[in-house]
């Protein structure tokens, strides 16, 4: 899931054309991470986005979504001086795309080529709101090239919800042998004899949820990538503003570091 193209999740690297979105407290470096990020959603994920103000990011279960990409079914479209707008369906819902346009730009004006109703088109965007109706701010619009893309998507959006919820896979060989909360997790014979009792007694003076990040971080399988903090917020029930200064926090510390990206982290060897 880690494309950075068109076709599925993964990082814009020529940056977000809407400009950087804007950080909170403790969490300014992954959140400008996520911003240069591309997920893949169902409309009906869309339509259960919130937003704690105007200004503040899309968050969808405690998880800040940056650009998205979506399938959907075309049912409506207006053709107008200054954009496109597209009727949007993919059978979880329905929501509209709106494509800016330029007409004084040669390659702006068969943006909307090709793209008619009943055919199927691949979305690329942010999550915008205007008065109270919410719609995708399109950076990129194709049709669908074959259905296999329709199911393709809906695979990756399984695939990478599940990811950002219960984190990576185990690979072969890992076990999943301990419980935290109501989440299972795996935990490795080496961490489990040679970290057993140091939360209690090295951090001890640490703050609860700080203690519980790197018992949670101690548990998992010793992995070149490290902890996905979404699995991190998921067992632990902590809010995602908590959870971003505790690891802040945890970091300033030099207790925990990022590996393969702002979202994964593992323990400093001490």
């Amino acid at each position: 899931m880690s494309q950075p193209n068109e076709y599925g999740g993964g990082y814009l690297t020529g940056g977000s054309p809407y400009g950087s979105a804007a950080g909170s407290p403790g969490g300014a470096g992954r959140r400008s991470d996520v911003s240069h990020s591309l997920r893949p959603l169902t409309i009906f994920q869309l339509l259960n986005a919130t937003q704690a103000h105007s200004d503040a990011e899309w968050m969808l279960e405690d998880t800040e979504i940056g650009h998205v990409t979506c399938v959907a079914h075309v049912v409506s479209v207006q053709n107008q001086a200054t954009n496109n707008v597209y009727g949007l369906d993919d059978g979880t819902g329905h929501i509209e795309a709106r494509h800016w346009t330029d007409s004084s730009l040669e390659e702006d004006v068969d943006k909307g080529a090709g793209i008619k109703e009943g055919t199927y088109v691949r979305v690329l965007g942010n999550l915008k709101m205007f008065g109270s109706k919410r719609y995708i701010n399109v950076n990129h619009i194709r049709p669908a090239k074959s259905a296999d893309e329709i199911y393709f998507h809906l695979l990756e959006v399984m695939t990478v919800t599940l990811m950002w919820e219960r984190g990576s896979p185990l690979r072969p060989g890992q076990q999943a042998s301990e419980t935290v909360g109501s989440h299972s997790v795996a935990q490795s014979d080496y961490t489990a004899q040679s970290h057993g009792g140091a939360i209690n007694s090295q951090w001890a003076h640490l703050p609860e949820l700080n203690r519980n990040i790197l018992q949670f971080i101690i548990n998992q399988p010793a992995t070149e990538e490290g902890v996905n903090s979404a699995a991190i917020l998921r067992a632990l029930k902590a809010t995602a503003l908590a959870l971003d200064q505790a690891i802040e926090q945890l970091m300033d510390d030099g207790l925990i570091y990022t590996t393969i990206d702002e979202s994964h982290f593992r323990l400093v060897q001490v």
